[in-house]
């Protein structure tokens, strides 16, 4: 189950985040973390997660065993070949 807290926001727009969600983050005073809003919610979430996040997704979309720098370096290997005729 996701963990649910309450927050207060003061005048200045700050909010504390309570310990048990910021050691579920894995951060520490003066760590940063990525805002996004999305269908009227802000998400945060470590820089680390959102890294996670992106290689689930390529590994969705990319058959495993496929090394996407070998193919760049073959499409530009092809491409070098043509300028040069």
């Amino acid at each position: 189950m996701a963990s649910v807290a309450t927050v207060m926001v003061d005048t200045s727009g700050r909010m504390v985040i309570p310990s048990k969600l910021r050691q579920e983050l894995g951060i520490e005073g003066g760590g940063e973390l990525v805002v996004a809003m999305e269908n009227g919610r802000m998400q945060l979430y470590s820089k680390a997660a959102g890294r996670q996040a992106a290689r689930q997704a390529v590994r969705k979309l990319v058959p495993a065993g496929t090394s996407l720098a070998a193919e760049l370096s073959a499409e530009r290997r092809i491409e070098a070949e043509r300028e040069d005729r």
